[in-house]
């Protein structure tokens, strides 16, 4: 059974947990775990903040939900450690896209 995770994001900031998808080359050899690798560029949001709050106060929610996978830039989340298991965190500005499967 999954643990529950007890981090909540503020604002419109946005929990994701990375999907490290496997390496192949073009020639189709399979690359080890240990290789230098991108970092990943897809994810399933694990927690949203409430929101962000416009210029007269008003809340504007977060558009992704929770268990979602999305497309982010690569470069936009900070890195997280949490119980030896590595997330994301990011603005919701940083996502680009959700992945209807």
């Amino acid at each position: 059974m999954a643990k529950k995770i007890n981090i909540k994001p503020l604002a419109d900031y946005v929990l994701i947990e990375p999907i490290k998808e496997e390496e192949k080359t073009k020639a189709g050899i399979l690359l080890p775990e240990s290789a230098e690798k991108e970092k990943p560029e897809k994810g399933k949001v694990i927690a949203v903040g409430p929101g962000r709050r416009d210029e007269k106060g008003n809340l504007i929610p977060v558009s992704v939900k929770v268990g979602q996978t999305v497309l982010f830039k690569k470069y936009g989340p900070d890195e997280i450690k949490v119980d030896d298991k590595e997330y994301l965190i990011c603005k919701e500005e940083d996502i680009l896209a959700i992945i209807e499967e």
